[in-house]
């Protein structure tokens, strides 16, 4: 089977702490029903907002993307993709106590293999990590890494620290070593406002400011020196809107020409690093609804290998089943579809995945 599209963005529902009880130890499946522990959704995305997911997404339960089989019927069977990655979304982060997290985090991963990955030979998946110990963090890479089913790491834009901090760099390691790109999607695990003045007071503000947190993550990755130490590592921004960047750049390179004594690991302009080592989903893209207005906006990026396709299903980003924004040059649709995911994510390779969509 020809390789049609690989959906970078797809959102498998974990609906309550039930669904994991099986694949907690016995200590922690215990703790979880005497505590009576509730659902660790995610405050990122509430499960009855409207943008959570379109009302024909829904199951009879009020829930869209809860089987494998609802995914691969709308994204690979109705959209065309022929493969999908995972990016599970429940609420690992917002958890304070780090052995709770580990074992969560170990149960959504195990969870993903036999409930998702073992279901569907088209599915890919990101490993969730504990963000809230370093050292359980790297532990659930090399836990996971050996499954070639695992794509990417996957974190949260706001993080009780910015990501280039050194303690964060055995993750980054342990990433690169393993050829797995660092997926960071829009949410917060709310330890810190997540805007600069402090906490809005609706969700509408509370999701339009996820923006800040991906400037900031870009420009701590690069400032650190995150990649002077690990230059093959990929980042890869999910779900942060695209229009954002071209003017992020221009001013972010302009001040370290000015600056850059301070941080003389950065050998070399920010645009640069930004466009050899990250790369961006393109739902949701916030864009005008001109064509020509997008084609600028992508001619702004001064690259063709930075987009990555997603649908990011089951969220209601787009209407109807245009996932291509009008205005993507025709030239540019097949590297978006196929070329760059197959350029970022290492284990993608062809071979692979012919072998598995066949």
């Amino acid at each position: 089977m020809t390789i049609t599209a690989i959906d970078c963005d797809v959102h498998p529902t974990c609906t309550g702490n039930d669904i994991l009880l099986p694949y907690l130890d016995t200590y922690w499946r215990d703790s979880v029903e005497e505590r009576g522990m509730g659902s660790l959704e995610s405050a990122a995305y509430p499960p009855n907002a409207p943008i959570t997911a379109r009302p024909d997404f829904r199951g009879p339960n009020g829930y869209a993307a809860t089987d494998a089989a609802q995914v691969t019927r709308q994204v690979c069977d109705r959209w065309g993709a022929s493969h999908a990655i995972l990016n599970c979304l429940y609420g690992v982060q917002l958890i304070y106590n780090e052995d709770i997290a580990r074992a969560f985090a170990r149960a959504l991963n195990d969870w993903i293999t036999k409930e998702w990955l073992d279901r569907d030979p088209r599915l890919r998946a990101s490993i969730v990590i504990p963000m809230q110990n370093v050292e359980y963090a790297v532990d659930e890479i090399e836990r996971c890494a050996p499954d070639k089913r695992f794509v990417q790491v996957l974190v949260l834009a706001m993080q009780e620290t910015p990501l280039g901090r050194r303690h964060h760099w055995p993750i980054f390691a342990a990433a690169e070593k393993h050829g797995l790109p660092l997926g960071i999607h829009a949410g917060s695990n709310y330890r810190n406002p997540v805007t600069s003045l402090g906490w809005p007071t609706s969700y509408v503000e509370d999701y339009t400011s996820q923006a800040q947190g991906f400037q900031s993550q870009v420009a701590s990755l690069i400032t650190e020196g995150v990649f002077a130490k690990y230059p093959k590592l990929k980042v890869v921004l999910i779900e942060s809107g695209v229009t954002w960047l071209p003017g992020f750049l221009w001013r972010f390179s302009k001040f370290w020409r000015g600056a850059r004594t301070e941080v003389p690991w950065v050998d070399r302009s920010p645009s640069e690093i930004v466009r050899d080592n990250f790369r961006l989903t393109i739902q949701p893209f916030d864009s005008p609804s001109d064509p020509h207005d997008v084609e600028r906006i992508v001619e702004h990026l001064r690259s063709d290998d930075m987009l990555l396709f997603s649908s990011d299903f089951p969220h209601w980003q787009f209407d109807g089943d245009e996932r291509i924004p009008k205005g993507i040059p025709d030239g540019l649709r097949h590297k978006i579809l196929v070329e760059n995911p197959l350029a970022t994510y290492d284990r993608l390779n062809g071979a692979s995945l012919r072998e598995s969509a066949s």
